[in-house]
């Protein structure tokens, strides 16, 4: 019984003391509605496990239109509507050798794909297109979508160097470089 609550009073030790040095970035990116990630080029790219998220079709819309996730997801994509479609990407972050074609299914049926490259991946439909959606793979647990005015927080941040990332569909993303150490602010404006 000792062993076992020396054990828990170590891992309290351990938690208190990772989260003593972990901060949280703050900021607003104009306009809302954008997507904030950070990358850390002291680290490689961190998989998130085997966490597994949907993207339906339906109405003729991707939805969400945005969704982010860590590299090492697995996007389900399912078809919610009564006529068929086709998932495909002509690149990853303009990477064309990471295209991708789902291929084309009816109602009801889903496809997964795990996404192991981090960047902005564009959704089409050869079927209809006129759809069109995002998925942001980042490449740390470190993400956030913005509210509507744009503000944002990533919280337990280790302390540390990163290179933050701003992306809002339609204007340039925007990257800089911060130092994370306790709470730190970053805010874009993007064109």
């Amino acid at each position: 019984m000792k062993l076992v609550k020396l054990f828990a009073l170590f891992a309290t030790v351990a938690l208190v003391s990772q989260l003593a040095i972990a901060g949280s970035v703050k900021g607003k990116v104009t306009p809302g509605k954008s997507v904030v990630y950070l990358e850390s080029p002291s680290s490689p790219v961190q998989a998130s496990g085997d966490k597994k998220v949907t993207m339906d079709q339906k109405g003729l819309l991707f939805d969400p239109h945005i969704l982010v996730v860590q590299t090492g997801t697995t996007v389900e994509f399912l078809n919610s509507d009564k006529v068929q479609h086709n998932v495909f990407w002509p690149s990853v972050s303009g990477d064309k050798k990471k295209s991708h074609n789902m291929g084309t299914w009816p109602q009801g049926e889903r496809r997964p794909f795990k996404f192991t490259d981090p960047g902005v991946v564009s959704l089409l439909c050869n079927v209809h297109p006129e759809m069109s959606g995002y998925i942001i793979v980042s490449p740390t647990p470190y993400f956030a979508e913005t509210g509507a005015d744009g503000s944002f927080t990533l919280a337990n941040v280790p302390d540390g160097d990163y290179t933050i990332t701003a992306w809002h569909e339609g204007k340039k993303p925007q990257s800089k470089k911060i130092t994370v150490k306790g709470d730190t602010t970053a805010d874009f404006t993007l064109q």
